[in-house]
């Protein structure tokens, strides 16, 4: 028989309160992708000229930039996912729990070991990128690498049945978002300020942001 006393009683405030951190959670990671990204292309004018051009040229005079018009902008994703390598916003994935003894790198792993990914070194090892440290959007032109979970290489939002399940809404946000700010302004550093001078500090914490806020000063873009 089932007991009455410890079934679980799901009330309207549980679930308000679910869907408040599924925002929250997707609202933060998608800023902070869009304010790395748009850190990376400040400290380098080529690409973030680049990138405007391509954008402007696809979209036109209409003003804003669509849901619609993001598959046309192939540079703009390869900056996201460079963005996305260099500045992973979960450093340390959801933790997992090994079910079967196994060996890595010559070590034992027993079930139950709690197993913390570090996708934030994974993005930056030499062993699997050309200058890693290098902000190089360039490196994903024709290449097959993609954030799906498929290459261990490159996973910002994880792999498996525990991948992100916001994955597309969270990119299709800061493509959009990022898409918009390239596209409506120009931006150039605040007066007497240098590129040497924005700082790349990250703060700690569960998400990688900036230690600083990023510093740019827009100006309205007009045909």
């Amino acid at each position: 028989m089932r007991d009455e006393s410890s079934a679980i009683h799901i009330t309207l405030n549980h679930i308000k309160a679910i869907l408040m951190d599924i925002f929250f959670g997707g609202l933060e990671s998608s800023s902070l992708t869009t304010v790395w990204a748009m850190t990376e292309l400040a400290r380098k004018p080529e690409l973030m000229k680049k990138a405007q051009e391509e954008i402007r040229t696809s979209v036109g005079k209409k003003g804003m930039v669509e849901e619609g018009n993001l598959e046309q902008l192939h540079y703009l994703k390869i900056v996201v996912k460079e963005t996305l390598r260099l500045h992973t916003i979960a450093p340390l994935l959801i933790p997992r729990e090994c079910m079967n003894h196994c060996k890595v790198n010559g070590y034992d792993i027993s079930p139950k070991t709690r197993v913390m990914v570090n996708v934030w070194a994974i993005g930056r090892n030499h062993e699997y990128w050309d200058n890693p440290d290098m902000f190089f959007p360039e490196r994903f032109e024709g290449s097959s690498i993609d954030y799906k979970g498929q290459h261990f290489e490159f996973l910002p939002f994880g792999a498996g049945r525990r991948i992100c399940p916001a994955m597309t809404m969270g990119i299709l946000h800061v493509e959009l978002a990022l898409a918009n700010l390239l596209y409506c302004f120009d931006w150039k550093l605040p007066s007497g300020m240098q590129i040497e001078d924005i700082d790349m500090e990250e703060g700690t914490g569960i998400s990688l942001h900036k230690k600083s806020p990023l510093l740019l000063v827009p100006s309205k873009y007009t045909w």
